[in-house]
């Protein structure tokens, strides 16, 4: 089913909002982004590309996104992860796997510039919805495919979650030399971390079609991406091709680096030079340390770092955290007090969701001076806007009512 020639959209560059100025609507006003990911990689990305003002139709099965179950939250279909991650998107649900169901998929796609998919290569090739298909409807597309390992290794179509790659890219191997266990970091690091990559792969491969007209194909791998992000400081000594020192930052691979208890509660301070530590330990009442080589040189400090780190904590628990932060700021010492999630919760402004009622918003952290990012959409129920999406690009009433009657389009 094909949308009517007479109604179909022009394709230079459509835009659903009624008034695609970026000084109001930010600076991605005016980009349409085809979102068909999942869980929390492809949907952080396409986020962050709507909150910088683009139009962004994310789209899901009948059942709805799994992020949208992640989690508890205050409405069956929208987790309080999907009341951020899926704000400034349009949901259509489709049936990917029908004929009419790719060919709607396909129309949508012929009136987007961006499509940003995180499929492995196999399942993209079965649905008929990879590059080639694609370009084949919009030829100046900027087509992102994001999954595990690259498309041409033999791991191309192995599942791969956030923790899989972190095992995959030594981030377990990091605790492991702290003398601990492997372990994960508690944060979905890795699906974030790509998912920035993508934004900015993307944002990088528009810039070069508005100077050429030509549009790409785009791969990330999510195993390149988090060994280039843990290589970054820990490749340290052992990057040169012979190795003059084992791999990993020292200063960063102790366990004593972590929030320091003072009298009456938790800080964090980083003593980054001689005059922080000799101010530290003289505050502290430990003349003895003052003098101490270990703090001498840059070199000295990071090679000391995890009996340094420990001696200041020693000091800290004699004051309370009020104190230390008014002391480190008199002496520029680096300083914070050691913050919990509900407090950083409770510092989130509060906005109403249509259904869900009010919830706490996670502002967009981009802050623009002539074209500022914002929320203009809350997050949408499984399919709300199907009918908007297909009535825009030519399909008459009765061809959406026959897709929904036949369960190739799902209704909200």
């Amino acid at each position: 089913m094909t949308p009517d020639d007479s109604a179909h959209p022009e394709r230079d560059r459509p835009s659903t909002e009624s008034n695609p100025d970026t000084k109001t609507h930010g600076p991605l006003a005016g980009v349409r982004v085809l979102d068909l990911s999942s869980v929390l990689m492809g949907p952080a990305a396409t986020r962050m590309l709507g909150d910088l003002g683009a139009d962004v139709i994310f789209v899901e099965s009948e059942k709805g996104d799994r992020n949208r179950t992640m989690g508890s939250g205050p409405a069956e279909e929208l987790s309080g992860i999907s009341l951020n991650l899926l704000r400034n998107k349009r949901s259509i649900a489709i049936d990917l796997k029908h004929h009419r169901g790719r060919q709607a998929f396909l129309d949508i796609a012929s009136t987007c510039d961006v499509m940003i998919t995180d499929l492995r290569p196999g399942p993209l090739s079965r649905l008929g919805l990879h590059y080639e298909a694609v370009r084949e409807v919009r030829d100046d597309i900027v087509f992102c495919r994001a999954h595990g390992y690259p498309s041409s290794s033999a791991q191309a179509n192995a599942p791969a979650y956030d923790d899989i790659i972190q095992s995959a890219s030594g981030v377990g191997d990091l605790f492991r030399r702290m003398g601990a266990e492997p372990s994960l970091l508690p944060s979905l690091v890795a699906d974030k971390v790509c998912g920035l990559t993508i934004a900015n792969a993307v944002l990088a491969a528009l810039y070069h079609r508005s100077l050429t007209g030509e549009g790409q194909c785009i791969e990330i791998p999510m195993i390149d991406v988090m060994r280039a992000f843990v290589l970054t400081e820990h490749g340290s000594g052992a990057i040169s091709e012979s190795p003059v020192a084992d791999a990993g930052y020292a200063r960063i691979l102790t366990p004593e680096r972590k929030p320091q208890p003072t009298a009456d509660g938790w800080i964090n301070i980083l003593p980054y030079d001689q005059a922080h530590y000799v101010a530290l330990f003289e505050a502290g009442g430990r003349l003895d340390l003052a003098t101490d080589e270990r703090f001498a040189t840059p070199i000295e400090r990071v090679v000391h770092s995890d009996s340094l780190y420990r001696d200041a904590t020693t000091v800290l628990s004699q004051r309370t955290t009020v104190d230390w932060l008014e002391f480190c700021e008199a002496h520029g010492i680096p300083a914070t007090e050691a913050t919990t999630l509900d407090e950083l919760i409770e510092q989130l402004p509060v906005d109403e969701h249509p259904v869900a009622g009010p919830y706490r918003v996670i502002p967009p952290p981009e802050q623009f001076s002539e074209t500022p990012a914002g929320i203009r959409r809350p997050a949408p129920g499984i399919g709300e806007h199907g009918r908007e999406i297909l009535s825009e690009i030519g399909y008459h009433a009765t061809s959406i009512d026959e897709l929904e009657a036949e369960g190739i389009l799902a209704s909200p």
